[in-house]
C-alpha cells in the first residue's frame, strides 16, 4: 500500500458544482478506481484558495496510471475541466504534496 496526496485547483465560482458532481459521482468511474486499486480517497477544500486537496491509497498492484487512457476517466475529466485547472487532454493539474508527518 502507498499514499498519494496533491493538490489541485478549482476556478472562481464553482465550489458548489464541484461537490455537487462529486455527491452524484458516476457509478462506472466509482468502479473503474476501486478496479484500479485506488481506494480511502478523499478530496479537502480549502476555501479560501479554492485548492483541493486529495489523499489516496493505493494497492501494491494498482494500475492508476492507466486510467489516463481510459474512456471513462476521459469523459470525466471533460466533464470537470470547466470547474478545474487543468492540463492538454483536460486531466486536472496536480501538484505533489511532501509527506512531512503520519501518526498511525
Amino acid at each position: 500500500m502507498s499514499i498519494q496526496a496533491f493538490r489541485m485547483q478549482l476556478k472562481p465560482g464553482t465550489i458548489d458544482e464541484y461537490r455537487k458532481r462529486h455527491d452524484e459521482i458516476w457509478p462506472e468511474l466509482a468502479a473503474l478506481l476501486t478496479e484500479s486499486g485506488i481506494y480511502d480517497y478523499s478530496i479537502f477544500l480549502d476555501e479560501t484558495t479554492r485548492s483541493l486537496f486529495a489523499v489516496l491509497k493505493l494497492r501494491p498492484d494498482n494500475s492508476r496510471d492507466a486510467l489516463r487512457s481510459n474512456p471513462i476517466m476521459q469523459r470525466w475529466w471533460d466533464y470537470m475541466a470547466p470547474l478545474m485547472e487543468v492540463e492538454p487532454g483536460n486531466r486536472p493539474k496536480e501538484w505533489p504534496l511532501v509527506p512531512m508527518f503520519h501518526l498511525s
